[in-house]
């Protein structure tokens, strides 16, 4: 029966939660390590009868193969979301994993650019290339309104109101979300799409998509990072720097700022407040560095 709920579950994450194929299938297999521990070990259970002790043996099982606390989780939030089609489905009447503790994960974050360095890397742009007027537009609205590599490159001129300053966007799970777009990257965006787009033939199925590359497609994740890999070298600055800097740093700046984190939550797209939580342990250390600096008594 295993196999049945599997196809279900799949179904499920597909159509009901709109996950992508990858994420989709990261879930399956997770399952499907959990039914190999079952058969390495001669407990093959229906689905209903699998308890909290046995997902917490399968645990060790895993733990003892040698995988990282974060495979270990990311492998239990596929069999939480597992139990819960279950439950939706009343395969189950209770879900095991309720109770299910997940390792203790230390957090490695990313790089932060100051608005300086920022600056600094926009100054390397040629703007008397076509590409650099594209270039800056999306290096400005990545920073300005926290975008994910995979939603600037989808981005639609059908979603863009510069008139009323703000941007829909389609992030994670298809959901969509409203966006303020600050005066510089609107400047920015409009001088591409007026000077700059018009002159560059797009071939059919992308005359929605804001950003083209010189063939008239839609530019990929690798090309945009290659973007701004060129532009940190060119800017001197030896940080580690990836499309998701900038939005890191859009992040970090807004709540150093003192903005709000369900504000900074929603225009990131989290879907849970814990993930934006991360931004003020940086803003400890924010706090932490400016007494150090500035506090006559402090560390004395």
């Amino acid at each position: 029966m295993w196999e049945v709920y599997k196809k279900g579950f799949k179904s499920y994450c597909q159509l009901e939660k709109s996950l992508s194929d990858n994420s989709t299938e990261a879930y399956i297999h997770d399952i499907e390590k959990l039914t190999d521990y079952l058969l390495a070990h001669q407990l093959q259970k229906p689905v209903a009868d699998i308890t909290l002790q046995d997902l917490q043996q399968f645990l060790q099982w895993i733990a003892g193969l040698g995988m990282t606390a974060s495979s270990q989780a990311r492998i239990i939030s596929g069999i939480r979301a597992f139990f819960k089609y279950c439950i939706t489905e009343d395969i189950v009447q209770t879900d095991p994993t309720v109770l299910l503790a997940t390792p203790k994960l230390k957090r490695a974050l990313p790089d932060v650019l100051s608005y300086e360095e920022i600056e600094k890397i926009l100054a390397q742009i040629d703007l008397s290339k076509p590409d650099g007027e594209r270039n800056k537009a999306i290096l400005e609205i990545m920073y300005s309104c926290g975008l994910r590599v995979s939603e600037v490159i989808n981005l639609k001129l059908s979603q863009l109101y510069l008139d009323v300053d703000f941007i829909r966007v389609t992030g994670k799970g298809n959901k969509e979300r409203l966006i303020p777009i600050g005066s510089s990257a609107k400047k920015q965006v409009s001088t591409y799409i007026k000077l700059v787009r018009p002159h560059t033939p797009n071939k059919p199925g992308y005359d929605d998509i804001v950003f083209l590359n010189k063939r008239g497609t839609g530019l990929s994740r690798v090309m945009v990072f290659m973007i701004i890999k060129q532009l940190v070298a060119m800017a001197g600055i030896k940080k580690k720097v990836s499309p998701h800097t900038l939005r890191h740093s859009f992040a970090t700046h807004l709540v150093e700022g003192g903005a709000n984190l369900r504000a900074v939550q929603e225009m990131l797209g989290h879907e849970s407040i814990t993930t934006t939580e991360i931004y003020t342990h940086l803003d400890r250390d924010f706090l932490k560095k400016t007494l150090e600096q500035f506090h006559p008594a402090f560390g004395k």
